[in-house]
């Protein structure tokens, strides 16, 4: 493949991976906890943080760039916060475009997981909190367990979800070949110069077999599991 792209395409394909690994990688966690809260707990404010979680994809993704500006941005509360005390810059770097990738993949990751914490028989967690087992090991143990493939489902659509965000990450991060020009924004770039329509082609093909290759891992990697999980 490396032969096949000029350096420029290649640096946008790898970039996009990188971005997209580290986007689902760090948010899964934090996409897993509010997962849960939202399907297990009742408290004030819930319809609100649904509502802001999947407020991503509802608002034009420019709007979301522009807001991870003024917030992460240098000048931003918190980004000059991180910026002053751990250093870490996010405006106009390969780690706010994994951070605008983030943002726009969270609701998919998070929907994906909700649906498989309620398709978990409750009475199952209960069982073993009358055991003595405590929350977090009931969770651990019972829970995970049998969210396992709604977990790895909603990983996967994130990290490909990932890999096309465009419009938040141009508005945050720019277009900035080698730092931060992404598979899609390599894309409109080469569309914009008079006869870059074959190296944008070429970038079309490989984004549209990483979103096929995805879609096809994520059911049967679901699938493996719940066989597993089955089995056992």
């Amino acid at each position: 493949m490396a032969d096949w792209l000029t350096p420029d395409q290649w640096s946008a394909v790898t970039l996009s991976l990188k971005v997209s690994f580290w986007a689902t990688a760090l948010s899964l966690p934090v996409g897993v906890a509010v997962a849960y809260v939202l399907a297990r707990r009742e408290f004030w404010g819930k319809q609100a943080l649904n509502g802001l979680v999947h407020l991503p994809l509802i608002l034009p993704p420019v709007v979301t760039g522009y807001l991870l500006l003024l917030t992460f941005g240098r000048r931003g509360a918190v980004g000059s916060f991180l910026e002053d005390t751990f250093g870490l810059v996010f405006a106009f770097r390969w780690t706010g475009a994994a951070l605008a990738a983030a943002v726009m993949a969270f609701p998919l990751m998070v929907r994906a997981i909700r649906l498989a914490i309620e398709a978990v028989d409750p009475k199952l967690e209960q069982a073993a909190s009358t055991l003595g087992a405590s929350p977090g090991w009931v969770f651990v143990t019972v829970t995970l367990p049998l969210i396992l493939p709604g977990v790895i489902a909603g990983a996967i659509l994130a990290f490909a979800k990932a890999m096309g965000e465009f419009g938040a990450t141009i508005t945050f991060v720019s277009n900035i070949p080698g730092q931060t020009q992404t598979l899609p924004s390599a894309i409109y770039s080469f569309l914009q110069v008079p006869g870059g329509d074959a190296q944008a082609a070429q970038l079309v093909l490989i984004a549209v077999a990483i979103a096929l290759l995805a879609l096809l891992l994520s059911e049967w990697v679901g699938r493996a599991v719940a066989r597993r999980i089955a089995g056992s």
